[in-house]
């Protein structure tokens, strides 16, 4: 499926005024992770700035034990700390990388923002090298844009 035929996806499971939120953003990371076969790992972390900790919400693929994180530490904490996109094509080569599993390669990790403050991100995990693209980057920030509207 499609980018662009997922949008429409998103915005329909956003949309339901009979689901709860979490359950909405479970829905959201099953639907990617299920149409997007290099999204192994989907999921929103959600900040609480004035522990200045992002924490795990809803989220599909392997465990983690990275229910919290620091701002500023690993990817996550960095996209806390700097509001912009961060794409790492390959983990092994990214000094601030927080190793999650030995199978993740590359991530990808967009902040949410609601009224212009970043109140948590979509973190995504490949088993693929370099899989990331500006459409990918572009597709993230419509689904935080739908998911902002939920809070």
């Amino acid at each position: 499926m499609t980018f662009q035929e997922l949008q429409p996806k998103i915005s329909a499971i956003v949309a339901d005024t009979n689901t709860l939120r979490d359950e909405k953003l479970l829905s959201i990371c099953q639907l990617l992770n299920a149409e997007i076969d290099y999204y192994n790992w989907v999921g929103f972390y959600f900040a609480n700035h004035e522990a200045k900790t992002l924490h795990l919400g809803p989220y599909v693929g392997a465990e983690t034990d990275h229910t919290v994180i620091p701002f500023g530490k690993g990817i996550c904490g960095q996209v806390a700390e700097s509001n912009a996109n961060f794409v790492v094509p390959d983990v092994a080569a990214q000094d601030n990388y927080i190793a999650c599993s030995f199978t993740v390669k590359s991530e990808i990790v967009v902040p949410l923002f609601v009224n212009g403050v970043n109140i948590g991100q979509i973190d995504i995990d490949s088993h693929v090298i370099d899989p990331f693209t500006e459409e990918d980057e572009r597709f993230l920030e419509f689904v935080n844009q739908e998911v902002a509207k939920l809070f």
